[in-house]
């Protein structure tokens, strides 16, 4: 597999266990700042990189004074919401000597589901990454229900990954990779070092989690796998628990990815159906072929309904189907500024929106 140089994007998940002790409950200070200078390291080749990381109700559970065990849900959320204020400070402080600024996102699976808070949460994500923040991704445990009792943080760092666009995803954790067997209980168990594709035998192999403050099992690894590597991103799970675990990543296993993120995104944007139609210009269509995106300005027609992150038809002056796409606008909202530019957009609207109707990158010509 390619070497972490390589990347252009690379999202990391922190399991609790790594990062909080899991004996006196405190955060591992040490191990924390030898990943910040990784990181550093991975920035100052150009590289993006996204933290997905857990350990909030490890750490509000130990300030609240909360027993070891189980959680009920109702603890679980104070506990969150007491620890995600020291695990964002945590990163800013482990960070801010290398000059890099973070910034928080809490998020739920709903948000890559939805397509309105998908597209939010997607231009956020890049936004902060075009300004050189480094994001701390976490589940918003504080209010989440079912999330807390079924979620995991592999799964949510393998939808991070396709918000990110990113084509690397690393999985730091207390294994170093997938065996055939469970390696605690079968000596005869054997590391796997590439999953060109996971078959049923492949999900056979993985099984529960094993400590208290990790919920995230192999299955959920190897779910996460099957998330990241359809829409184009390498994904690898790897031994965390060293100093420095990034530089220094040793064996591992990856999941090779089926195509590059571009294409994935495309292919799933084409495989949508579209719920409204855009008709444009003849100057849009050509800006369309030239690889930009579609302003107001161009539009001359917009039929049907649609809402906000949905798919759209966009057809040339004579009808013709140039593109499909993903709307940032309602229909209602795209006929109000269909035909003005996109300085007219606040004045139309009564909000500073978007300057396009559709974005090149939501868009499949």
């Amino acid at each position: 597999m390619a070497a972490l140089t390589d990347a252009r994007c690379i999202v990391v998940k922190i399991g609790s266990a790594l990062l909080v002790d899991a004996q006196t409950g405190a955060l591992r200070d040490a191990w924390l700042e030898s990943l910040a200078a990784d990181v550093a390291q991975l920035r100052g080749t150009g590289i993006h990189v996204v933290l997905v990381s857990s350990g909030s109700i490890a750490l509000g559970r130990r300030v609240l004074g909360l027993a070891s065990g189980p959680l009920t849900l109702e603890q679980s959320q104070a506990a969150a919401s007491v620890g995600q204020i020291r695990l964002a400070r945590a990163y800013e402080a482990a960070l801010a000597p290398h000059g890099i600024t973070t910034g928080q996102i809490l998020v739920t699976l709903e948000d890559s589901t939805d397509r309105r808070r998908y597209l939010n949460a997607r231009a956020t994500m890049q936004t902060l990454l075009s300004l050189g923040v480094t994001p701390i991704v976490n589940e918003n445990d504080s209010i989440a229900t079912d999330e807390i009792r079924y979620g995991d943080n592999d799964r949510l760092a393998a939808q991070v990954a396709v918000l990110a666009g990113a084509d690397q995803l690393i999985l730091l954790s207390d294994v170093d990779g997938l065996y055939t067997a469970n390696p605690n209980t079968k000596s005869d168990a054997k590391h796997i070092d590439i999953v060109d594709k996971i078959t049923p035998q492949i999900e056979a192999m993985a099984g529960d989690a094993t400590s208290e403050t990790s919920k995230g099992g192999m299955v959920t690894k190897v779910m996460a796998a099957k998330i990241a590597t359809e829409a184009g991103c390498a994904m690898a799970i790897t031994l965390g628990s060293g100093q420095h675990p990034l530089s220094t990543m040793g064996r591992a296993t990856w999941f090779t990815p089926q195509s590059d993120p571009q294409t994935a995104r495309k292919a799933w944007i084409a495989a949508m159906m579209p719920q409204g139609r855009i008709a444009i210009d003849s100057g849009a269509e050509t800006a369309l072929r030239n690889g930009k995106s579609l302003l107001p300005a161009g539009v001359v027609e917009v039929a049907g309904q649609f809402g906000r992150g949905e798919p759209v038809t966009i057809t040339s002056p004579d009808g013709v189907k140039i593109a499909t796409g993903l709307a940032r606008y309602t229909a209602t909202e795209a006929r109000q500024i269909a035909g003005h530019q996109s300085s007219d957009i606040e004045a139309k609207l009564g909000y500073k929106g978007r300057a396009a109707l559709v974005h090149r990158d939501d868009m499949v010509v």
